[in-house]
């Protein structure tokens, strides 16, 4: 069978977005990479700059040295904060507008979806939000920037102003457990949803990356876009390799021809 164009694609997920009423949007750190942050595995990711065994929750708490290298890292870098949302994302707020987004289910930490219009409750944080700083012992929560100006006043290693606790970016860590609530709902809307959208993931993470395998089995219809290969390539009703900015941006223009906001 004959490869289809990228236009082609677009066209066909367009007449399924039409269709569906409950859909399920499921980004990666490649939705953000437009963003200018980076993403993690790719050849100039996260873990070709930093060492990703000191992101892991164990070391995190059991070694100042190791709290004092990641709060400076995140200091010089700056990653989020500077962030503002891409063309992608602002499609996904479009798509919101015509009542056909359920929700949005996001590994990333970067609360761009809710920069770009997103409701809080319609996005669900499977790994975290990196805008917040929290106390692993009483949970209080710090806005990331507070804890940043008192690392800029010189604190090395920021403790808990309630508890003097230890403080860590509200983010998942390696060996660190997902957050129950969250997985439990996305796993739910994700099989209640009759469109699976991912968007910028390789869906090699687990256990997020098995809410459109959820999804799919329990009947909906899936589509991928993303720059690479990813685990459910195989199973995609619709599969597209290409930018996100490029490919959402396309298909609402298409979708709304059909279903224009009000």
């Amino acid at each position: 069978m004959a490869e289809q164009t990228l236009e082609e694609s677009v066209e066909k997920i367009a007449n399924l977005v039409v269709e569906c009423n409950r859909i399920v949007v499921f980004t990666g750190a490649g939705i953000s990479t437009e963003s200018g942050i980076p993403d993690f595995r790719g050849p100039d990711g996260l873990w070709t700059k930093v060492d990703p065994e000191d992101f892991t929750y164990q070391k995190f708490v059991g070694d100042r040295e190791t709290r004092a290298r990641i709060w400076q890292m995140q200091r010089s870098m700056g990653i989020t904060r500077n962030a503002e949302p891409n063309a992608a994302h602002h499609a996904i707020v479009e798509l919101d507008a015509l009542g056909k987004l359920d929700c949005v289910i996001t590994q990333n930490v970067d609360g761009l979806h809710q920069k770009a219009g997103i409701a809080e409750e319609k996005v669900i944080q499977l790994h975290g939000n990196m805008q917040w700083v929290k106390c692993i012992s009483c949970g209080v929560r710090h806005p990331f920037e507070e804890v940043e100006q008192w690392i800029e006043d010189g604190v090395e290693v920021p403790e808990c102003k309630e508890c003097g606790g230890i403080l860590k970016p509200d983010a998942v860590f390696f060996g660190e457990a997902m957050p129950v609530e969250a997985t439990s709902e996305a796993e739910r809307r994700s099989r209640a949803c009759d469109l699976c959208i991912v968007i910028g993931s390789t869906l090699a993470v687990y256990p997020a990356g098995l809410m459109p395998v959820f999804a799919v089995k329990a009947g909906a219809k899936l589509v991928i876009i993303n720059d690479g290969e990813t685990e459910l390539d195989h199973v995609a009703h619709v599969r597209v390799s290409a930018r996100a900015g490029q490919v959402m941006s396309s298909l609402m223009a298409k979708v709304k021809e059909q279903l224009p906001l009000n």
